[in-house]
């Protein structure tokens, strides 16, 4: 006869009972029977369908399209460093002060013209001698009038813009700068220098001449500048742009990784 194992029972923790769930009262909602209710059918033919987001499908212009896949592009394919340059602009705070001279420096308007020709013309009526007015030292602009000045080493500082279109106007400007000694700086925006030149766009500026009090204000733009872009030459000849992945491509390879990093 087998006998049976008398041991004792292991005794596990007593669990504390659930406190008793009070019922929060139900509050009747009063229908008023003058409103009926009347749910809404969104089927074929039925109610008028919501108004929705509809931006994701929308057929945008060409331009709106050519823009987006540029920018893309721009950020998918590998930019050479003579383009990929014109991504790094002045900072902010440098550029401000640029600004403020350059704003010194407009040109005059055809208003202020008209006016100076018309005193011009009262004091030739008058029988005084005709002597032509000195010109004033102003900005210039345009892409040959600013390659002529830097060839004869008469520009004091060139401002070009970051965003030409196409960038082949403004390409060799940099490289020509940095040739013949004379201090250069990209900016952001062809609108802002078009609006010290008194036009829509603008794609550089320069600086010849200059009055004596706005000198030292001058010296200290042109060695910030200097330091920024003329004596960066070799670093910016290295330095290439894009070839950033897009986040399908990126979370793919990710996985792939992961998966990777599991085996081992």
């Amino acid at each position: 006869m087998v006998q049976k194992k008398t041991g004792s029972k292991k005794k596990g923790k007593k669990v504390a009972a659930a406190p008793l769930a009070v019922k929060k009262p139900e509050v009747k909602r009063v229908v008023n029977p003058l409103f009926e209710k009347r749910p809404r059918n969104f089927g074929i033919g039925q109610d008028i369908q919501p108004k929705r987001d509809l931006s994701r499908f929308v057929r945008w212009p060409k331009y709106i399209r050519l823009q987006r896949q540029k920018a893309v592009l721009q950020t998918r394919l590998k930019i050479p460093p003579p383009i990929n340059q014109f991504n790094e602009a002045l900072d902010r705070q440098t550029a401000t002060q640029l600004f403020k001279l350059l704003d010194k420096y407009r040109p005059e308007t055809k208003q202020e013209k008209k006016e100076r020709l018309k005193a011009r013309a009262a004091e030739r009526a008058d029988g005084k001698q005709d002597a032509p007015t000195k010109r004033a030292p102003v900005i210039r602009h345009g892409i040959n009038t600013i390659t002529t000045l830097v060839e004869k080493k008469k520009a004091q500082l060139v401002i070009i813009a970051n965003d030409v279109d196409p960038i082949e106007l403004v390409l060799y400007l940099p490289a020509l700068c940095r040739k013949m000694d004379v201090p250069y700086c990209i900016v952001k925006n062809k609108a802002r220098l078009g609006k010290v030149a008194r036009r829509k766009t603008c794609t550089c500026l320069a600086l010849a001449n200059i009055e004596s009090a706005d000198r030292s204000a001058l010296n200290k733009l042109v060695e910030s500048v200097k330091t920024n872009f003329n004596e960066r030459a070799e670093e910016i000849k290295k330095h290439w742009g894009g070839s950033t992945l897009g986040s399908k491509s990126s979370a793919k390879i990710a996985k792939v990784e992961k998966a990777k990093a599991k085996e081992l």
